[in-house]
């Protein structure tokens, strides 16, 4: 079924669930960078155990969101989900560093997982360069 909206041939139930994964990560990144941009204070004893300076608030706090706005505009979504990557690489990195328990080691790789799947659901051109057998 064509979409309608210059993506392609993309049913609406898969359109839809892009968009919906694509809303709740934009929505979880959003509320993310604020609160790094306001130092919330849970925020900032984070960042005492995760032992960065909270100065590096504001600055991590802003390019989360140029990452993200790069993501939510479509027509520079894959690169905001490349940069959005390498951010999310970043927090693993960072929580592995300060030894922290699995789940939150590997929280950012799921993370990427459903924000790639938002992307890839809304954008049929991705599915061209995936490796999967037909």
């Amino acid at each position: 079924m064509e979409s309608g909206n210059g993506t392609g041939n993309i049913s609406k139930g898969r359109l839809w669930t892009g968009r919906v994964l694509t809303t709740l990560v934009a929505l979880f990144l959003l509320f993310d960078s604020v609160t790094k941009l306001m130092k919330v204070k849970q925020v900032m004893d984070a960042f005492q155990q995760m032992q960065y300076p909270t100065t590096a608030a504001v600055t991590i706090g802003s390019i989360l969101l140029v990452c993200l706005i790069f993501y939510v505009i479509p027509q520079t979504a894959v690169f905001g989900a490349m940069l959005l990557t390498g951010y999310l690489g970043g927090a693993v990195e960072a929580q592995f560093r300060v030894s922290r328990p699995l789940f939150e080691m590997t929280f950012p790789i799921l993370f990427a997982v459903v924000m790639w799947a938002g992307l890839f659901c809304r954008e049929p051109r991705l599915a061209k360069l995936m490796p999967w057998r037909k």
